[in-house]
């Protein structure tokens, strides 16, 4: 957040609502100010996020398939700032694989065979650490981990589908097979504003040990 001098205002030149769309690679949404690490097609600003976000008061934050590529803490300051930059009626959206899909769909515990152990131990190393993956979230550890950004809400959305208008549609990521019950990717919007609810201690003691000692 250093590194900018100055913040853009709540609203384009035209008056329109600001709306971001972080991590865009080259599927940019029109309308939105569409941001990466990378110039790439369609890209508005190349931002390195973890850096903060010369921004405020904008009306939406949404980021599809990049939560999943910062380490938890980059994640979770990330979070922060979405929070920080958001107005207080604004919406952040996410899309992130789930890990209880990735665990469910990529091990057959039901049919443990030697082949399918040696071929499922290399999938499910794939699902994790392919395509630059740093750390995968499930439901209760994406919720805990907006409620520590100080969100006051965290809640799931079918993909494509909002109660804010702006906000449906918006997915693009192909699609695995999936229910209800067990979707291949979690869909979460977090808004309002609360004091923030630190995450357990001990686990995220233990994950920054392990990774100290790479």
């Amino acid at each position: 957040m250093g590194l900018f001098k100055r913040a853009r205002g709540a609203n384009h030149a035209d008056g329109r609502p600001q709306r971001l769309h972080i991590g865009c690679g080259q599927q940019s949404i029109p309308g939105w100010i569409n941001i990466d690490n990378q110039g790439l097609p369609g890209v508005d600003q190349v931002l390195d996020v973890r850096h903060g976000l010369p921004f405020r008061g904008v009306a939406a934050i949404y980021a599809e398939h990049f939560l999943e590529h910062l380490s938890l803490d980059d994640g979770l300051a990330f979070l922060s700032e979405c929070r920080r930059v958001l107005a207080d009626d604004g919406t952040l959206r996410l899309s992130t694989p789930s890990l209880e899909w990735v665990l469910t769909t990529h091990y057959r515990w039901h049919e443990v065979t030697p082949e399918n152990r040696l071929s499922d131990c290399v999938r499910l190393n794939r699902a994790f650490h392919a395509w630059g993956h740093q750390f995968l979230y499930n439901a209760p550890t994406l919720a805990a981990a907006l409620r520590a950004a100080g969100f006051a809400r965290a809640e799931f959305r079918a993909y494509g589908e909002s109660e804010v208008p702006e906000l449906t549609g918006l997915e693009r990521h192909e699609k695995s097979d999936d229910t209800p019950e067990l979707p291949h990717v979690l869909i979460v919007e977090g808004s309002g504003r609360a004091a923030p609810v630190p995450l357990p201690e001990e686990p995220l003691r233990e994950l920054r040990e392990g990774l100290e000692a790479r």
